[in-house]
Parts: C-alpha cells; sequence; structure tokens
C-alpha cells in the first residue's frame, strides 16, 4: 500500500472512531444489561408472571381484559393490546391520554388471560433507563438518527482499521502480543480483540443503524402501502363505537389461520389509520415469529378490509432487531453477545489511549525540536 494511501486511510480510521467514540462507550455500556433484560426485570419484579391455570381452564375475552384495562386507568384510552410471546398468558394493555399520545406517556400493565385480573406494570424500572439512554438518549426521533450516524462512523472505523492494519497484522502469529512497551501491548491487544470481535461488530453496528431509521420506515409505509390499503376510507369519519376486539381477532386469525396474533393497534394509531384496527399476526418458528403481517379491519365491524405482507425494509428491521440483542439463540447466545459487548469496550476505549499516548509524544517531540514522525509499529 502506498504511503498516501496508508495517511488517507489512517485519517478515516482515527476521525471515525474519535468522533464516536464517547457514543459507542455508551452504546456498549447500555447495551450490555439491555441483552439481559428479560432476566433483570424478573429478578427485580418488573416482569409480571400470570397465576398458574387449572387445566382446561378458559381464557377471559379480550374485551373483558380491554374492560379492566379502561377500568384500571380512568380517563385514558387503549392504544394497543400485546401478547407476550415468551408468556402466552400474559395479555398487555397500552393505555394513553390519547389514541396517537406521545409513547412516552404510554403505561402498560399486565393482565392474567384467564382471571383478567392485573398483574402489574410492565416496562418500567432501571432497564427502561438504560433502553431510553441506548435507543435516542432521552432526545426522542433527533437522538435516534444522531446515534446512527455515530453507528455508521463505527462502521466505517471498523473498514477502515481492517484496510489499515491487515498487512501488519498478517505478519504476526494469531495471538502475538509483544511487550516492548505498554503502549504497544495496547496496540496488540487492540488489534486481537479488534480481529476477534469484526464480524460481530459489523453485524451489531449495522443492525444498530437499521434500528434507529425504525420511525423513518414506518412513516414510508404508511405513505405507500397503507395509505393504498385505506384509500376506501378516504374522506369517511373515524368510527364512533368500535367493533367487538373479540369478532375483530376471529376474523383476523380466519385471514392468516396459520399465525399467532402480536398485537392489535386501535384505530388512530401511528401502526393503523383513524377508521381500522391492524392486528398484526407472526409466524411460530423462531425467524417467522420475528416478521409480522398486518389484517387491517373495519372499526366499526370489525370486517377484513385488507391484508398484505410487510415491504422488504420493514423486514429487515424486524429481523434485526432481536440480532442486535442476541434474542434469537437463548441464554447461552446472549452470554456470548455480552463477551463480545465487553471486549468491543476494550477495543474502544485501547483505541482511545493509543491515540491521546500518540498526541502526548508528538507534543512532547515538537518541544524538545525533534521529528514527530516514528516508524509504526
Amino acid at each position: 500500500m502506498k504511503a498516501r494511501t496508508v495517511r488517507i486511510w489512517s485519517v478515516v480510521h482515527t476521525w471515525s472512531s474519535l468522533i464516536s467514540t464517547l457514543f459507542l462507550l455508551l452504546l456498549c455500556i447500555t447495551g450490555l444489561p439491555l441483552i439481559f433484560h428479560h432476566e433483570i426485570d424478573e429478578l427485580l419484579g418488573y416482569d409480571p408472571k400470570p397465576e398458574i391455570a387449572q387445566p382446561g381452564a378458559v381464557k377471559r375475552s379480550i374485551d373483558e381484559i380491554a374492560g379492566t384495562a379502561l377500568a384500571n386507568d380512568p380517563g385514558r384510552v387503549l392504544q394497543y393490546i400485546l401478547w407476550d410471546k415468551d408468556e402466552p398468558n400474559n395479555v398487555i394493555a397500552f393505555t394513553n391520554n390519547k389514541v396517537d399520545g406521545d409513547p412516552d406517556a404510554a403505561t402498560l400493565r399486565a393482565y392474567d388471560a384467564h382471571s383478567a385480573k392485573p398483574l402489574g406494570s410492565v416496562g418500567g424500572g432501571p432497564m427502561l433507563i438504560f433502553l431510553k439512554l441506548h435507543v435516542d438518549m432521552f432526545a426522542g426521533q433527533p437522538g435516534k438518527l444522531f446515534l446512527g450516524a455515530m453507528g455508521f462512523l463505527f462502521l466505517v472505523a471498523i473498514i477502515s482499521g481492517v484496510v489499515l492494519y491487515w498487512p501488519f497484522t498478517r505478519r504476526l502469529n494469531f495471538g502475538t502480543l509483544r511487550d516492548k512497551s505498554r503502549r504497544i501491548a495496547w496496540f496488540d491487544w487492540h488489534n486481537l480483540l479488534g480481529a476477534v470481535t469484526i464480524a460481530w461488530a459489523l453485524v451489531v453496528g449495522a443492525t444498530g443503524v437499521i434500528n434507529t431509521l425504525a420511525e423513518v420506515m414506518l412513516s414510508q409505509w404508511k405513505a405507500t402501502e397503507l395509505a393504498d390499503m385505506v384509500k376506501p376510507y378516504a374522506g369517511k369519519p373515524p368510527p364512533v363505537h368500535l367493533a367487538s376486539l373479540d369478532r375483530t381477532l376471529e376474523n383476523a386469525r380466519k385471514t392468516a389461520p396459520d399465525m399467532n396474533v402480536s398485537f392489535v393497534a386501535f384505530p388512530g394509531t401511528p401502526f393503523t389509520s383513524s377508521h381500522h384496527f391492524a392486528v398484526f399476526m407472526r409466524g411460530d418458528t423462531p425467524l417467522t415469529s420475528r416478521l409480522l403481517k398486518p389484517v387491517l379491519l373495519d372499526g366499526e365491524t370489525g370486517e377484513v378490509s385488507d391484508a398484505r405482507d410487510l415491504p422488504v425494509y420493514l423486514k429487515a428491521l424486524l429481523v434485526s432487531q432481536p440480532l442486535h440483542f442476541g434474542d434469537y439463540g437463548g441464554m447461552p447466545l446472549k452470554i456470548i453477545w455480552a463477551l463480545l459487548d465487553i471486549m468491543t469496550i476494550v477495543v474502544i476505549g485501547s483505541g482511545l489511549y493509543l491515540w491521546i499516548v500518540k498526541r502526548r509524544k508528538h507534543r512532547s517531540h515538537a518541544i524538545a525540536g525533534q521529528p514527530a514522525f516514528q516508524p509504526s509499529e
């Protein structure tokens, strides 16, 4: 590689790393407990469990559970009802001040599917703080897009690091750690752990960038496919009286008989139109359970209006979300994800340390009147 090319790649690697370093450390540190958020929530009591049902026990109607949810939160309206994939006897109701209210103002409560009894709040506690820091730094959509930009710089730093240091590291045996000085030792650790985590970092970085664009993708879907699905209702007033949820869900299941209900969005919420319930169906395999199919149903009659598969970009988003946190393979994959996350923290921290040491070395040489250039390791 020519000297000029090396300098260009060095500048790209240095500045893409430096600009994103603090935010990447934030993402790695907050992401570590989020890998185990189910386990931590359960340990701290923020993951309510239903009572053990007797064999053959009949589940209560969703209309009854919805009524209980509204009674528990007077003055509020229902936005969504969700079925917990990991705990099918939990029904989670989202209520808010208004149907299109701010997500941060929503209250999530779990209800027992067999008794309709409230089980407690969901999604609170310290994990919510970690999640908000990780997703948008409490800055809403601008925060998401900013972190997406930092994630993109992270990908640039990884690729430029490979291009820059691969010609050098391939001359050494894998795992070589020289002890000439502390700086060289950290340089070797930086490259070694970087090589170990490179594939994981690319996957997690890329899926993280995709996730920051979720609201943009949802807006695109609403402006195109959803708009086409609800075109026959253009100009009609929103429904005054909503159809029975049980009848609505029954019709949705008939439309997609090989799928299960994931959640239902009430008319006027961001996932549907002002005229329709949107029942999102999911498959029953590890992969298809992440993919959703929306079924639109008339808000007054509960009859099916349309049903279509989601576009490819939304499918990519849905698949990327669990991959980002290692949710596909149970506890073994979560542990691997956590170890790789810790290694990445060391890579980022050591990179910052090496840059600081290099700057100090250049400054001391400049003060002493010596040339700052030194042969690279």
